[in-house]
């Protein structure tokens, strides 16, 4: 049987840079549009509203401009208003083909706003419709308040589908304006429209006011719509519109009778660059395109994985080109970290495994999340603490450091299980530490290694909550050595490379 097809409208150029605090250049408004009809295989978008400003009327030349050169006219639409021809005369000189008019669905609307009775306003809207078909403009018609007008006057809005039935209109578009619908209502408003205008393309417009956007959509389009508006990312006014992520997911994967043309594998790429041009960033757990969503953090999970995709689901991340992570951390078990080893070409063996393991739950007990990258460095701090024992432990330390005061460190050092403490102050907190230990073993008459060389490096890519890895380099007179330390705060990675130093001294 030949699937339906269901027409997608993007809107975030138009409606989403509604969302607070958005305004798109004209240059990101050219490059979004190339890349939803070219790169995403949009079946239409809606770029501005009429009569804004100046610089939304370039931006619309641009875009246009460039649509006419690929063929694409039909495929852009603007908002437009009942006002006498203004919007149609603003359009001509912009050089768009497509008019979405916007009218009133509800008798609130209509009387309260426009103050005009049913007849007043079709009459207007007859005359908007001539005027642009004289003008060689397509019209479509948005209904503002329809899901309201359907609740509370249902029989104004079928005395307007009445009359737009006799009217040369394309498509007829049905908004959840206010964001007010359920699933049950959405399903249940459509379904009768649809029914007595079966001739009729309808577009359903959703709001996610109470995050209902994409279950308001499956249901429409289970009664028998024929097209339906999106934005990246979710955005627009409010709580935003229907996200064109999820609602490619669901329709994919639920809706097996329908058919739609966009790709999947590019919904990341435009996503994360409508986030860059925007500033607005995804929830890291926002479905299909938030850095989590891939995600596996619980160990028993990548064991699973391992065990025949135990815990895979439909939503495989290669479906929108991207790829699934195993996260390092305190819930962490040793298939998470496998899972990553793999990935670098690693391999431990059992105990070093367990070693790296425990390791890692540590340093997630201080720090949110432990990344691939940071793996060699841990590996290589494990195993080189593998090479001496502890006879000389640093207990405890305090360090202080305060605008227009000396840095100084309160020191507690263990050497052969005596406890010895001692004070300093340094130019910085590390000069400190130092100035305390080397008072120790000056009062055990014990000789501390010279330091001659300090490096930090973090992983690439890392931020400012990255692992640190120091590495000292020190000379006892006779050789050259290196010590590694390892942790979240680069003082505290020097202090653990120093006690590395201290035993391998004594060895």
């Amino acid at each position: 049987m030949e699937k339906r097809k269901i027409e997608i409208m993007d809107t975030t150029l138009r409606d989403g840079e509604q969302t607070s605090g958005v305004s798109f250049s004209a240059a990101e408004k050219l490059t979004i549009a190339q890349l939803l009809l070219e790169e995403l295989h949009i079946d239409r978008i809606e770029i501005a509203s009429a009569r804004v400003s100046e610089g939304e009327f370039q931006a619309v030349k641009g875009i246009t401009a460039w649509a006419k050169s690929k063929g694409y006219c039909d495929r852009i639409e603007v908002l437009s208003f009942v006002d006498g021809g203004i919007s149609i005369e603003w359009m001509k000189k912009a050089g768009t083909k497509v008019q979405n008019l916007l009218t009133k669905g509800s008798m609130n609307h209509l009387t309260h706003q426009l103050k005009k009775t049913p007849e007043q306003h079709f009459t207007e809207i007859a005359e908007i419709i001539a005027l642009a078909k004289e003008n060689d403009i397509e019209t479509n018609i948005y209904l503002e308040d329809w899901s309201n007008g359907m609740r509370n006057s249902p029989e104004y809005v079928f005395q307007f589908l009445d009359f737009l039935a006799t009217q040369p209109v394309k498509r007829i578009l049905l908004p959840d304006t206010l964001g007010v619908l359920i699933p049950s209502k959405t399903f249940e408003y459509i379904s009768k429209i649809t029914a007595k205008y079966p001739k009729i393309h309808f577009d359903f417009h959703a709001h996610n006011d109470y995050d209902l956007s994409v279950a308001n959509v499956l249901e429409a389009v289970k009664a028998g719509i024929n097209g339906l508006h999106v934005t990246v990312n979710g955005m627009g006014e409010r709580a935003g519109n229907a996200p064109i992520e999820s609602v490619v997911a669901v329709l994919n994967d639920f809706m097996p009778e329908v058919k739609i043309n966009v790709k999947e594998s590019s919904l990341y790429s435009v996503s994360k660059l409508v986030e860059t041009f925007t500033g607005y960033r995804i929830p890291a757990n926002k479905p299909i395109v938030g850095d989590n969503v891939f995600t596996q953090t619980a160990g028993i999970h990548a064991d699973g994985d391992n065990k025949n995709n135990l815990y895979f689901n439909d939503l495989l991340p290669e479906r929108f080109g991207r790829k699934r992570k195993y996260a390092l951390g305190k819930t962490s078990g040793k298939a998470n970290i496998e899972k990553n080893l793999q990935e670098l070409g690693l391999q431990l063996n059992q105990e070093d495994l367990k070693l790296v393991t425990q390791r890692i739950i540590e340093l997630g007990d201080k720090k949110e999340t432990v990344t691939k990258e940071d793996l060699p460095y841990i590996i290589s701090d494990v195993l080189d603490s593998q090479t001496y024992e502890d006879k000389i432990v640093i207990e405890s330390y305090v360090l202080v450091h305060s605008k227009g005061m000396r840095p100084s460190t309160t020191l507690c050092l263990k050497i052969d299980g005596e406890i010895i403490e001692e004070n300093a102050q340094g130019d910085g907190q590390f000069d400190a530490f130092m100035n305390a230990l080397t008072r120790i073993y000056k009062s055990k008459k014990m000789t501390l290694p010279k330091l001659i060389d300090y490096a930090v490096r973090i992983p690439p890519g890392s931020s400012s909550d990255a692992l640190c890895e120091t590495i000292i380099t020190w000379t006892n007179g006779k050789k050259e050595f290196k010590t590694r330390g390892l942790d979240s705060d680069q003082t505290v990675a020097a202090i653990k490379a120093t006690q590395k130093m201290l035993n391998i001294a004594t060895a």
